[in-house]
């Protein structure tokens, strides 16, 4: 699935370059040319990546990235950092501010895009293509398929994003305003009893299959995915 990125870049034309290679590869590009210019993005919306210049004018990248880690909302964010330093020192520097990848400028489109599938294959597989199937429910984000014991099953485009991230995330248990973060956004004001419909909606469209059994309420917690009914 297309991803939301935020590139963080103060020379516009490698701004422009990445972001139009990323936008070709079909994710969503936010722009930013500074730490207090991305702080801004990152109040209004929050990204499923970020690809951040270490060398910013005023705060650097790296500051930025520290910034990042110590803020509960967006301490979980990906994070790649692109720089020309390519001393051992300077990459490891990078990488302990808690950044998940380090880039060495120049560097080729395909490549970054490699390391962005990477990265959030690791920590956001809900915003990648790759096929999910588990006990016999399958799900293809790349062509919007669901699919239980090999039937097609018919949800809605909510519905779809919320089974789509229980399944990439299956035996853990999240709270009704985490999954209004996670698939509406932390920028929606939505009441947590929005997600009780969803989850009653998704239920009834795996009924059929049998597959509602994989939807589990816990008690005073939330929601999980369980494979082991």
């Amino acid at each position: 699935m297309p991803a939301t990125i935020l590139v963080v870049e103060d020379e516009p034309a490698i701004l422009e370059l990445i972001s139009c290679n990323l936008e070709l590869a079909g994710h969503r590009t936010l722009r930013a040319e500074d730490a207090e210019q991305a702080f801004e993005v990152v109040h209004a919306a929050l990204p499923d990546l970020v690809v951040l210049d270490w060398m910013l004018p005023g705060m650097s990248g790296i500051e930025f990235a520290r910034r990042l880690r110590a803020d509960k909302r967006t301490r979980d964010v990906p994070i790649i950092m692109l720089t020309a330093r390519a001393e051992e020192r300077d990459k490891l520097a990078g990488l302990e501010t808690g950044a998940d990848d380090y880039l060495t400028k120049p560097f080729s489109p395909r490549e970054l895009n490699a390391r962005i599938k990477a990265v959030l294959r690791r920590r956001a597989p809900q915003a990648t293509d790759d096929i999910v199937e588990i006990s016999g429910l399958k799900l293809d984000p790349a062509n919007r398929r669901v699919l239980g014991d090999g039937k097609p099953l018919a949800l809605g485009p909510t519905e779809f994003r919320l089974l789509h991230f229980l399944m990439t995330h299956a035996e853990r248990v999240y709270s009704r305003a985490q999954l209004l973060d996670n698939i509406w956004g932390d920028h929606v004001f939505l009441e947590e009893r929005t997600v009780d419909v969803h989850v009653r909606r998704l239920r009834k469209a795996l009924e059929s299959s049998g597959h509602d059994r994989l939807i589990q309420t816990v008690r005073s917690a939330g929601y999980r995915f369980s494979s082991s009914v």
